[in-house]
């Protein structure tokens, strides 16, 4: 999902902040209660065939997460630190235990890389502070760690780079195949993963808070529909990240749109031309090192004209044949990493976008409980209040809509029966 960059004035310190209580719709909780227990061991987790377990305590782990991906960048000024307590905090209170973030700023306001090879220290140390409150909460992260979209440079600054630095370069899509832009790309990766933690003083490869990392945010390469180019990628980009990190699960952060692999499922795609944007879900997920499937859901904009209706049908027949690929190809669990339904043009409700929300919610706990398949759901997106500037129109805040609150939460409660 393309999203803004935050209009926030930058601070040049990044002073821990102290804990804060939080009375969230009645139910009293405080930030003290949600912190685990010091002898409790934070075991990392890790696949098992098409389901995760976490290592040390071999139970299984379900993914029941959020998006809320500014939190690095909040992080990095006092001023709105205080939301990503809170954004952590309130998720935590409902239940949820994985949060989905970036891990990248690419050039441009609060960038992490300011050039190649270049960090910014004052950003890295805000990343640290989102892995460490995370962990303090018993929050798992899916760090991604760059992006397709142009916000927040992505794919696009690397192009630029590249440019300035004299590289010949036609396209976008040269990301995905130029020896330059990839050296620049396993540079930062390099840089993040190897990193230490200066809060926990833990490298992040070693930290079992971090539950996968994503190689890229909703990668397209339209420029090859074969998807040759785009599979290279994935393939040694994997084998690079594994090559540094081999503890934590990996995923490719692809929207699941089928390919030229499996021409008979070209039909569940949205619409034709999603399955000619260089991405193939099955052939991508084969690739050696991809722990997680992952699969995105926007039927609001993929399928602008249709009925209340037609969306659940979607999400359904969306959903089942990925489980099902997931489950019965790939043997993999499936990671819905973003879906939402936006309320801004007023087409939608909350009521309609709950019931969006728990047919998806539905389509997995189904299919777990038959014992098929492990993974989760991610929600795009949850926040704070006192974030609303950055709602893009699928933005959840707790104490505005208490309904939903309660639907997340009596989803957490059926996870763990």
């Amino acid at each position: 999902m393309m999203c803004p960059a935050p209009a926030t004035a930058r601070s040049t310190t990044t002073p821990r902040i102290p804990l804060l209580p939080y009375v969230l719709l009645g139910l009293a909780s405080t930030v003290m209660s949600l912190e685990p227990d010091a002898e409790e061991e934070w075991a990392a987790v890790e696949r098992r065939g098409a389901h995760l377990v976490t290592r040390a305590a071999e139970r299984p782990f379900i993914i029941h997460g959020f998006n809320t991906y500014w939190l690095m960048s909040f992080a990095a000024d006092e001023a709105t630190r205080p939301r990503v307590t809170a954004a952590i905090a309130e998720a935590a209170g409902a239940g949820l235990n994985v949060c989905r973030t970036w891990a990248f700023a690419d050039g441009g306001y609060h960038a992490l890389q300011t050039a190649p090879f270049c960090y910014d220290e004052v950003v890295f140390q805000a990343l640290d502070f989102v892995v460490s409150e995370a962990r303090r909460y018993k929050m798992r992260l899916i760090l991604s760690l760059c992006n397709n979209w142009e916000d927040y440079g992505g794919k696009a600054q690397y192009v630029r780079w590249g440019k300035e630095a004299g590289v010949d370069l036609t396209s976008d899509d040269d990301f995905f195949s130029d020896p330059t832009l990839k050296g620049y790309y396993k540079a930062f990766v390099e840089a993040v993963l190897s990193r230490i933690n200066t809060i926990t003083n833990e490298a992040y490869k070693d930290d079992p808070t971090i539950l996968a990392w994503e190689l890229i945010n909703e990668p397209r390469c339209p420029s090859d529909p074969s998807g040759d180019t785009l599979q290279a990628w994935i393939e040694e980009m994997a084998s690079y990240v594994k090559s540094i990190d081999t503890m934590h699960l990996v995923e490719i952060g692809i929207e699941g749109y089928y390919g030229p692999s499996t021409p008979e499922l070209l039909l569940v795609n949205p619409d034709d031309y999603s399955g000619h944007v260089g991405t193939d879900f099955i052939r991508n997920h084969q690739a050696m090192g991809i722990d997680l499937a992952s699969v995105h859901i926007y039927s609001d904009t993929w399928l602008p004209d249709s009925t209340e209706e037609s969306h659940v049908q979607f999400v359904n027949t969306w959903m089942q044949q990925h489980i099902d690929d997931a489950a019965n190809l790939l043997g993999m669990p499936i990671v819905i990493g973003e879906f939402g339904l936006s309320l801004k043009d007023g087409k939608f409700e909350n009521e309609f976008r709950e019931t969006f929300m728990q047919t998806v919610y539905n389509n997995f706990l189904g299919s777990w409980e038959s014992g098929m398949i492990g993974g989760g759901c991610l929600l795009w997106q949850l926040f704070p209040e006192g974030a609303e500037h950055m709602d893009d129109g699928y933005a959840v805040i707790f104490v505005k809509s208490p309904s939903t609150f309660n639907l997340l939460a009596n989803h957490s409660r059926k996870l763990e029966c």
